[in-house]
C-alpha cells in the first residue's frame, strides 16, 4: 500500500469544505413582467391585416414561453465536487480504492479485489515511491548489513517493494476475500473537520462487509500483521523477532491512518486547487 508521510499534508487537512446555499427567486418578480393581455391587440391587428391582404403573412407571436428561462445566477449552480474522489491524488499518487461520498456501489468480487491489489502494487508510482523509501533507508543506514553503493541500494529496493506489494495483497485481496470485507475507503465528505478526521481514523479498525454492514476491519489489522510477519523471511536475522515485527505492524497501521486522512480530505484539496487554477 502506498503510504504518505509528508508533514505538508497537515496543512491541507485543515481546509474545510465550502458549502454554497442556492438562492431562490422571489415570487414578487412575477408582478414585474408584462401581462400577456397587453400583447393581444397588436396580435389581433396583425391578424386582421393579414386577412385583408393575402400577400402579407402574419408575424409569429413572441411569447414569454418561447423566450425560454432567464439566465441562472452563478450562485445557483450546484456544486457536485463535494466528496468527489479522483483516481489519482496530485495527478500521481494512486487512489483507486477511494469511493466518492454518498455513492453506493455493488460488492467487489474476489477477482476484483485481486485486481485492485495488483493496481496498487505495480502502478508506475509504486516503483518511484519504493525507490524513494529505499534511498531514505540507505541514507539512514537502517540496515547496516545491506551496505551502500548500487548493490546495497538494490537490497533495500527489492525488500521495500516486497513490503508494499505484500501489504496491498494482504489488506486488499487475500484477507478481504476470506472475511468478505470491502477493502475500499468510503468517503464521508460531510460535517466538520474533527468529525471527518475521526471517521477517517476509525476506518482503520472498522470497515464495510460485502453486504454493506459495518464490521471489525480484519483486512487492515490482520492483513498488516501478516505482512509484518512475512518480512521476517527476507530481512536480516538481526531485524527479525517479535519486537521488530510489532514495530513493523504498528508502522503499517500508522501509514494506513495517514492514508485515510489524506483520502478523506483529498476532494476538498482538489476542489481548492482547481479554483486557484
Amino acid at each position: 500500500m502506498l503510504t504518505l508521510r509528508g508533514a505538508a499534508f497537515a496543512l491541507f487537512l485543515l481546509l474545510a469544505p465550502t458549502f454554497a446555499s442556492p438562492q431562490s427567486e422571489s415570487p414578487d418578480k412575477q408582478s414585474d413582467s408584462t401581462p400577456p393581455q397587453q400583447a393581444s391587440p397588436s396580435g389581433s391587428s396583425v391578424a386582421s391585416a393579414a386577412q385583408s391582404d393575402p400577400g402579407i403573412l402574419p408575424a409569429p407571436e413572441v411569447t414569454l414561453a418561447a423566450q425560454g428561462p432567464g439566465p441562472t445566477p452563478a450562485d445557483q449552480k450546484i456544486d457536485n465536487s463535494t466528496g468527489k474522489q479522483t483516481t489519482r491524488m496530485f495527478g500521481i499518487i494512486p487512489n483507486f480504492a477511494a469511493v466518492s461520498a454518498d455513492t453506493v456501489l455493488p460488492p467487489l468480487t474476489t477477482r476484483a479485489k485481486f485486481v485492485l491489489a495488483t493496481q496498487d502494487s505495480v502502478d508506475y508510482s509504486s516503483f518511484i515511491w519504493t525507490g524513494i523509501l529505499a534511498g531514505q533507508s540507505m541514507a539512514l543506514n537502517s540496515y547496516p548489513e545491506f551496505h551502500h553503493g548500487p548493490a546495497g541500494y538494490s537490497r533495500y529496493y527489492w525488500r521495500a517493494f516486497a513490503d508494499q506489494a505484500s501489504g496491498s495483497y494482504f489488506t486488499e485481496a487475500i484477507v478481504p476475500a476470506l472475511t468478505h470485507e470491502d477493502p475500499r475507503y468510503y468517503t464521508r465528505g460531510h460535517g466538520g473537520f474533527f468529525r471527518r478526521a475521526g471517521y477517517a481514523l476509525s476506518r482503520v479498525v472498522l470497515t464495510k462487509t460485502d453486504s454493506g454492514r459495518t464490521t471489525f476491519n480484519f483486512s487492515e489489522i490482520v492483513g498488516n500483521a501478516m505482512e509484518a510477519g512475512l518480512s521476517n523471511l527476507y530481512y536480516p536475522a538481526q531485524e527479525r523477532g517479535l519486537h521488530s515485527t510489532a514495530i513493523n505492524w504498528l508502522s503499517q497501521l500508522e501509514a494506513a491512518s495517514l492514508n485515510n486522512l489524506v483520502r478523506e480530505f483529498w476532494p476538498d484539496i482538489h476542489h481548492k486547487l482547481q479554483r486557484k487554477n
